[in-house]
């Protein structure tokens, strides 16, 4: 996808957020329907929201996505803004998910891609296909 900037009427920004979070219990609830499901819902609030999916690696355990971000969007308001939606919706569509409080845990890791390129960390999602 290479590097993507962002103009605005007042900037010029490349800010790529790279975000590992996991299910709660680190619980293996991320696959077949779910885990179309969750890409989906990811899709749909990154176009409400400006948001340029670079890289999303779904794991039945733990999600990779790699966005670009304007600067006015913080990685606290991103991640809240997805776990919130996405835990309420799969948890409403899912029976098995229902009896959950919460699907994620409160936690994540946030990193900024700035000076390696995205073809790297789309390198490096993919590569997480292949490792236990």
């Amino acid at each position: 996808m290479g590097q993507e900037y962002r103009r605005t009427a007042t900037t010029v920004s490349l800010i790529n957020y790279h975000f590992v979070f996991c299910p709660r219990y680190r619980r293996k609830v991320l696959a077949k329907q779910v885990e179309a499901r969750f890409k989906e819902l990811v899709q749909e609030l990154c176009l409400k929201n400006d948001w340029l999916i670079v890289a999303m690696e779904v794991m039945p355990d733990h999600v990779h996505l790699v966005l670009n971000v304007l600067p006015t969007d913080s990685p606290a308001d991103i991640m809240a803004k997805l776990k919130g939606a996405t835990s309420r919706d799969l948890r409403q569509e899912f029976k098995h998910l229902k009896h959950l409080q919460s699907l994620w845990t409160r936690s994540y890791l946030v990193s900024t891609a700035g000076n390696i390129s995205s073809e790297t960390i789309e390198r490096y999602v993919e590569e997480q296909k292949t490792r236990g």
